[in-house]
C-alpha cells in the first residue's frame, strides 16, 4: 500500500471519529438539554423562524455553552476533514477516467466544508442574541447556509458513490471477460 493511500485511510478513519462523536456525543447532548429538539446541524432541508426559536428556547444555559464550546470545536475540524476525504476520494477515483479534470469534479467536495463553517457562524449568532434577541432575518441566515451545506455535501458524496459504482461496474465486467 502506498503512503498515500495510507494517509487516504488515517484521514478517513479521523474524519468518521470526529463524526461519531458529534452524532452519539455532543448532538445527543444538545437535543436533550434542548427538550428533545433537533440541533440545527442536524436539520438538512433548514429551518424556520419558529421551530429555531423553540430550540433557542430551550437550550439551558450550559447547553448553549457546550453547543458553542464543545460542538463548534468538533465542527470547526469537521469540514475540513469531510472536504479533504472527499475530494481525495474523488481525485483518485476519477483519476483513470477524468485526467486533469478529476481536480474539478473534486472541487465539489470544498463548497460543503465552506457552508459549513458559514452556518456554524450563524448559529452561534443565534444562540449568543437568544430567543429574545432572536430575528427572522437571523434564523434565515442559518438555515440557508444549513442547505447549502447539506447540498453540497450531498452533491459531493453522491459524485464518490457514483464513481464507486463505475468502478465496480468496471471490476465484474472485467471479472466475466476473464472467466
Amino acid at each position: 500500500m502506498t503512503s498515500g493511500r495510507i494517509a487516504f485511510w488515517g484521514l478517513l478513519v479521523v474524519t468518521v471519529a470526529v463524526y461519531v462523536a458529534m452524532v452519539a456525543w455532543s448532538l445527543p447532548f444538545i437535543a436533550a438539554d434542548a427538550g428533545g429538539l433537533i440541533p440545527f446541524d442536524m436539520q438538512p432541508t433548514g429551518y424556520g423562524f419558529d421551530a429555531a426559536l423553540a430550540f433557542v428556547g430551550g437550550l439551558s444555559p450550559e447547553g448553549v455553552a457546550f453547543y458553542l464550546d464543545v460542538q463548534h470545536s468538533l465542527d470547526l475540524i469537521y469540514p475540513a476533514l469531510l472536504a479533504a476525504t472527499l475530494f481525495f476520494a474523488i481525485a483518485e477515483l476519477a483519476r483513470n477516467r477524468t485526467g486533469r479534470w478529476r481536480w474539478l469534479l473534486a472541487a465539489a467536495a470544498i463548497p460543503g466544508a465552506i457552508f459549513d463553517w458559514l452556518e456554524n457562524s450563524a448559529v452561534a449568532t443565534m444562540l449568543a442574541a437568544g430567543p429574545d434577541g432572536l430575528t427572522p432575518e437571523m434564523v434565515e441566515t442559518a438555515s440557508r447556509w444549513t442547505i447549502l451545506k447539506s447540498g453540497f455535501t450531498t452533491l459531493a458524496m453522491a459524485i464518490v458513490v457514483v464513481l464507486i459504482a463505475g468502478h465496480a461496474v468496471r471490476w465484474i465486467r472485467g471479472r466475466k471477460a476473464r472467466s
